[in-house]
């Protein structure tokens, strides 16, 4: 029962230690530096997983975060893994799972000094990822997570652009919790309402 339903359980647990998180977090963001406790709006999620707050003080969010991020980078590895077997060409469910997996372990580093080249490795990895995935809804009958797919790859590629360039920065926090979203929006679709089926290409 619980190899079944694991992808829904780790995101519902990882969500719940971030959120929980969220409570210990001292305060400070890009916005305003003296603000208490975490804004939704203005502060980044990594922002939880710093050993010290923006605003200085030492930050009790980390252990919640470090272990929503955990939990969560291990859901979703298991739903790459478990996706790409319903991926009859062997050469991409290769690169949906390896690229899946890669990402996920690259985006456990960004806890670490290591952040800014764990985001690197990890976006582009994702966008591998989701870039396949995408190309194979597109030769399949599922309409609605067709059109999912491509925003959350726009809502990725936009992250990075924001992210990369440091434009718009306002809106990067935001941007970043509805990517985040979106994407886990389209691995539980995908996780109970796609099959091996979908993807048999026509000959």
């Amino acid at each position: 029962m619980i190899k079944k339903h694991i992808v829904l359980v780790g995101i519902i647990l990882a969500m719940l230690f971030l959120v929980a998180s969220t409570f210990f977090y001292p305060g400070g963001s890009q916005h305003d530096e003296m603000t208490l406790g975490f804004d939704w709006r203005h502060n980044y999620l990594c922002n939880l997983l710093n050993p010290v707050a923006v605003n200085g003080h030492e930050n009790g969010a980390r252990p919640w975060a470090v272990a929503g991020l955990i939990v969560l980078c291990a859901t979703a590895a298991a739903f790459f893994v478990r996706f790409s077997k319903k991926i009859m060409v062997k050469s991409a469910s290769n690169v949906i799972k390896y690229a899946g997996v890669g990402a996920m372990l690259a985006a456990l580093l960004t806890a670490t000094p290591y952040h800014y080249v764990a985001v690197t490795a990890s976006g582009t990895l994702l966008m591998l990822t989701l870039f396949y995935i995408t190309v194979f809804l597109f030769k399949s009958k599922l309409h609605g997570f067709k059109v999912l797919a491509v925003v959350c790859l726009l809502a990725l590629y936009g992250s990075s652009f924001v992210y990369f360039t440091q434009t718009y920065l306002e809106v990067l926090p935001l941007l970043q919790k509805a990517s985040l979203l979106l994407n886990l929006a389209l691995i539980l679709g995908l996780e109970y309402f796609s099959e091996v089926g979908d993807f048999q290409m026509e000959r």
